[in-house]
């Protein structure tokens, strides 16, 4: 199974709170963001990682070319106008076998997306796995609604009243494990012109995809400074730290 980084963004709300690292180079507990990421993911079974990264974002370039891992590391440079144009980018590698996409920014505990690993692997029928989560820290989150069954029945970017029918409101975390059905609507989403990767996800639902829930107690972006000590104490918690 190939893992994925989106690291492509510019961290400006960092930026304007005096954090000096970019974004992906941030640390939590001494370790940064990326190489957080790149260590989970190699210890739940990752056959390749595969990162996009903002052209600007030398110091980043830069720390990549100095890792070396057992499995293929491949790091796209180029400069995106959103994730979904990132993950087009990323196809190439990404699009023979089911994978799992996460954003750069994205905190949560390693025993819990372990699990969630072992789901995806398990449910041979799903089209894609979405983490998901009721804590709220996003500045504009995306609302997930779900059965019973956990099956997504929408996106919105506004969360509806829960009513009798047994359907939930989450928010979505960040993470995504996806088989090869959804490139097709990946296409499709980027010829209307759309640059977002909710308007992606809205248009999985409409095409009629198999697309279900896992739901995490708590996941953090790092969008501000004042998200870093959420975060620490999120991974301090969990029982699946470990320093690289």
């Amino acid at each position: 199974m190939n893992f994925a980084i989106i690291a492509a963004g510019e961290g400006s709300r960092l930026v304007a709170d005096g954090v000096e690292s970019p974004k992906p180079l941030v640390e939590l507990q001494g370790v940064s963001l990326i190489d957080r990421l790149i260590g989970i993911f190699i210890r739940n079974g990752a056959s390749s990682i595969n990162i996009i990264v903002n052209e600007e974002n030398k110091r980043t370039i830069s720390h990549l070319n100095t890792i070396k891992l057992a499995v293929p590391l491949r790091v796209v440079v180029k400069t995106t106008p959103g994730s979904m144009y990132s993950l087009r980018e990323l196809k190439p590698f990404l699009g023979n076998e089911p994978f799992c996409l996460s954003t750069v920014d994205t905190v949560f505990r390693e025993e819990e997306f372990s699990d969630y690993i072992t789901a995806f692997r398990t449910i041979a029928q799903l089209d894609g796995l979405m983490a998901v989560t009721n804590f709220e820290d996003d500045e504009k989150p995306l609302y997930v609604k779900v059965n019973n069954n956990r099956k997504i029945l929408g996106f919105y970017n506004e969360k509806e009243e829960e009513n009798l029918s047994g359907c939930q409101f989450f928010v979505s975390g960040g993470i995504y494990c996806l088989k090869q059905a959804i490139w097709p609507v990946l296409e499709e989403t980027m010829a209307t012109g759309s640059m977002r990767m909710r308007d992606f996800q809205c248009r999985m639902v409409a095409a009629g995809l198999n697309l279900a829930t896992f739901p995490f107690s708590k996941i953090v972006d790092i969008d501000r400074a004042a998200d870093i000590p959420i975060a620490e104490q999120l991974i301090i918690k969990g029982k699946g730290w470990v320093n690289n």
